[in-house]
């Protein structure tokens, strides 16, 4: 049974005789980090110095302060014990209170009982929840000079206060130590924290150990049962936690390390946050006994999330202390499953890298939106429009988001190669960088920024998708009949077959839907090759917020929480890298070795005597000259044969459209008049051909308009027409780096050399960028959201897909739409 009301003076006899007789004189043992102080001096963590003790004082057993010696007060004199009756007017909280809180009181406010005093500061922190409590009031009105301290006043925990200059190297543990009582008040000792001093949580320890590891975030949580934690811990056991580092001379020194309770209540919360405390517990099952402390207790208090935050640099971390602990309690029936989790977070102000990155994001910002309205003006140009419309701010629009999406692209990649040198690369230095912690606002725009580049770069590849599938383009056909006009009437009004066969102009536009998906990397061993260096060679474990560069690490082995801006800058760099020594291999070997479609292409259309005209805006466009200058391709192959011969032999001319020329790919700039001369022909092209509805002579008229069209570009090209008439030159440099033209030249239509091969700009081949830079983008996109390499891989790889067909179909519909090409024969 309780102790009734009236007897105080008894219990507070009881409890003199039972734990004043020699705690307080105990002295700390040698090896703990006051054992170095003399007997009558105290380590101060203050100063960091032994400091001595005064008249009628001793060293308190964990050796850092003085106490009165037994029997005296810290004055030389007694005070007198009193009643307690009126000490407050809140009720005890438990059994436990009722049994000692007013005892322990008494014997620390009328002697030098230091196990009284310590016992009454530790049943205030086990109220977890709220100082507005009996066990709060009956301390503040202790006089007891042994009275322990329940907060850390300024400026002993005061921002970087007493901290070394440097703290612990790459891959040193943290040094904590924690002094350790328990809950009557007896000094347990000091204790290294390891592993599973302060976790709740069991694992293999090298698990355990990894969250004392500098500059490893850390994070380890699980379900326990509460009576599993009772056994483990029956009685609290109180502790007061500190950093021990070594000075210039190697001696160990303490920096007392804050607690925060969140969940503590006082009507000054002012107060109480400026003052963080100085002890916490892991587990308390004594203040939920009842009706007899023997009893199991009804419920249990204990510490669900313990984080201990560090703030770098260490020597001036701003605003907080270098090192806080912040403890979270819960309150659970002894019967029930509970989360508990620990966890260790570095961070440091964000300053320059956040300044750099808004910079970076403005300036890119303007450019990208400086360059769309520059290719917007292209191609109003281009497209011999007067108004600004509808279409043109669309236009804007879209070349704006390719655009915008480069420069987020460009930003987020720098972000994660910066952190990534910078971080892992602390290996011979003081640690004093670190990475932004898990939700952090820096963390949350990259990846906001992210999103936005991916999102904005699809629209910007269906964007450059519509332009190619919405092309113009036309075969034409430069040979001549032998005996006859290729098109002329009979009687009847029927027209006779041509003897000029059509396969030449089959064979090349089947040739052009091949290469129309044709690209300078193969997207399957760019993701192979990617996959490798990822999970095979194992550079993943690169991107995990610790400071080792293990990259296979064993099964005993803390793997730390992946970071989303280490893990984009590892993954993104390596396919950029990949990518780049795939195409420098194609364009510098293999194309130049092995095959160059687009090249081949370009003679295959020579040898066939077909020419390719493309218009990929209104009047602007491609031309392809294919006219053979041996006259005919149409021939047997001993001709064929000859013809390459004397081409060999440099016995004909060159293949170039003008004289002594080997230049045949050419951008084009028509005239608005040329341009409605070819939509006027070209119209029945535009005719439905399949129903009922449709006239029976739509086929004889795209007949009728493919030969004229035919007849109109070849003697547009060959100066047929004055009033239609253009001009080959150069670009200016200028015009060449800006794809701009600057020169206005009336009515006369432009071809300007081409010796690039421009025209893959209808192709995939010469958009290798921005599909490079969509496939990046949705590979880490997936990879952020799903934590997992192979299925971005796999979902790239697919989306990959998706697209090539899409492109293939469309292109082939168009293609056949646009030359008369029967479908069936682009295979």
């Amino acid at each position: 049974m309780p102790p009734s009301a009236g007897s105080p003076l008894l219990w507070a006899w009881l409890l003199h005789a039972l734990y004043c007789s020699g705690p307080a004189r105990s002295s700390p043992g040698p090896s703990s980090p006051a054992g170095r102080c003399s007997p009558s001096e105290y380590l101060s963590t203050q100063t960091q110095r032994c400091s001595p003790c005064g008249k009628h004082e001793v060293k308190s057993p964990e050796g850092l302060r003085c106490i009165c010696a037994a029997g005296l007060t810290g004055a030389g004199q007694a005070h007198p014990a009193g009643d307690c009756k009126a000490c407050s007017p809140r009720q005890p909280a438990s059994l436990w209170e009722s049994a000692f809180l007013d005892s322990s009181f008494l014997a620390c406010n009328s002697s030098c009982n230091l196990t009284a005093c310590q016992l009454l500061a530790n049943t205030v922190i086990l109220n977890a929840f709220s100082l507005e409590t009996r066990a709060f009031d009956l301390y503040t009105k202790a006089r007891g000079q042994n009275l322990p301290e329940l907060f850390y006043r300024t400026p002993e925990t005061s921002p970087g206060r007493g901290v070394p200059q440097f703290l612990p190297w790459k891959g040193s543990k943290i040094g904590l130590k924690v002094v350790k009582y328990d809950v009557r008040g007896n000094f347990l000792g000091w204790e290294d924290v390891k592993g599973g001093t302060l976790q709740l949580c069991t694992d293999r320890q090298s698990v355990l150990d990894a969250a004392f590891s500098f500059g490893t975030s850390y994070h380890q949580s699980c379900r326990v049962q509460v009576s599993d934690l009772l056994r483990r811990v029956p009685e609290p056991t109180l502790y007061e936690l500190f950093l021990e580092f070594p000075d210039d001379q190697g001696n160990p020194w303490l920096w007392p390390v804050p607690i925060a309770n969140p969940q503590l209540q006082l009507s000054d919360h002012a107060a109480l946050n400026s003052q963080p405390l100085r002890r916490f517990f892991l587990v308390d099952g004594l203040s939920g006994r009842t009706g007899n402390l023997a009893n199991p207790p009804a419920s249990v208090m204990l510490a669900a999330d313990l984080l201990l935050s560090i703030y770098l640099p260490t020597s001036s971390p701003g605003d907080q202390p270098p090192f806080l602990l912040t403890v979270k309690y819960t309150r659970q029936e002894s019967t029930a499953i509970t989360q508990v989790s620990f966890a260790v977070a570095y961070s440091q102000i964000p300053e320059a890298s956040q300044q750099v990155t808004v910079i970076a994001l403005a300036v890119l910002g303007s450019l990208a939106a400086l360059y769309a309205l520059l290719k917007t003006s292209s191609w109003v140009r281009r497209s011999r429009l007067q108004n600004i419309s509808l279409v043109v701010i669309i236009k804007f629009f879209a070349f704006f988001a390719g655009s915008l999406a480069n420069a987020f692209f460009g930003v987020t990649l720098g972000i994660g190669i910066y952190w990534l040198i910078v971080f892992k690369g602390q290996q011979l230095s003081a640690v004093g960088v670190t990475l932004p912690p898990a939700g952090s606002q820096l963390e949350t725009s990259f990846i906001i920024y992210l999103s936005c580049a991916f999102g904005l770069k699809a629209l910007d590849l269906l964007h450059i998708l519509i332009t190619q599938l919405t092309i113009s383009i036309f075969l034409i056909d430069w040979e001549r009949p032998r005996e006859k006009p290729a098109l002329r009437a009979d009687p009847g009004g029927r027209r006779v077959a041509s003897s000029v066969s059509i396969w030449r102009t089959f064979l090349v536009a089947n040739e052009w839907n091949e290469i129309q998906t044709h690209r300078k990397l193969n997207p399957l061993l760019q993701l192979g090759a990617v996959l490798l260096l990822l999970e095979v060679m194992g550079l993943k474990h690169l991107a995990s917020r610790d400071l080792t560069v293990n990259l296979h690490p064993g099964p005993d082995s803390y793997v730390a929480a992946w970071s989303p801006i280490l893990r984009f800058g590892i993954s993104a760099s390596l396919w950029m890298a990949v990518a780049i020594v795939q195409m420098v291999f194609f364009v510098g070997v293999y194309e130049r070795f092995v095959e160059d479609k687009i090249h081949q292409f370009v003679d295959l259309c020579s040898l066939s005597n077909v020419s390719v005209f493309i218009l990929m805006h209104r009047c602007y466009g491609f031309y392809i000259h294919g006219r053979s200058v041996h006259g005919q391709a149409d021939v047997g192959m001993d001709a064929m044969y000859a013809c390459l011969r004397r081409e060999e032999e440099d016995l004909c001319p060159l293949r170039g459209l003008e004289p002594n020329s080997e230049i045949q790919t050419f951008e084009v700039l028509l005239t608005d008049r040329v341009r409605q001369l070819y939509d006027k022909i070209t119209q029945p092209f535009m005719e439905v051909t399949g129903g009922k509805r449709c006239r029976s002579d739509v086929h004889e008229q795209r007949l009728k308009s493919y030969y004229t069209l035919n007849r109109f570009l070849s003697s547009f090209l060959e100066h047929a027409y004055r009033d239609m008439d253009y001009v080959v030159k150069d670009k200016f440099f200028l015009e060449r780096v800006l794809d701009m033209e600057f020169q206005e030249l009336g009515d006369m239509s432009v071809l300007y050399n081409d010796d690039r091969a421009l025209f893959g700009r209808t192709l995939f081949y010469n958009n290798e960028l921005a599909l490079l830079l969509f496939d990046t983008l949705l590979f880490s996109v997936v990879d952020l959201g799903a934590q997992d390499f192979v299925l971005a891989a796999i979902s790239t790889f697919l989306v990959q897909k998706v697209v090539e067909m899409v492109r293939n179909a469309l292109g082939r519909r168009n293609l056949a739409a646009k030359t008369l090409v029967e479908k069936r024969f682009l295979i």
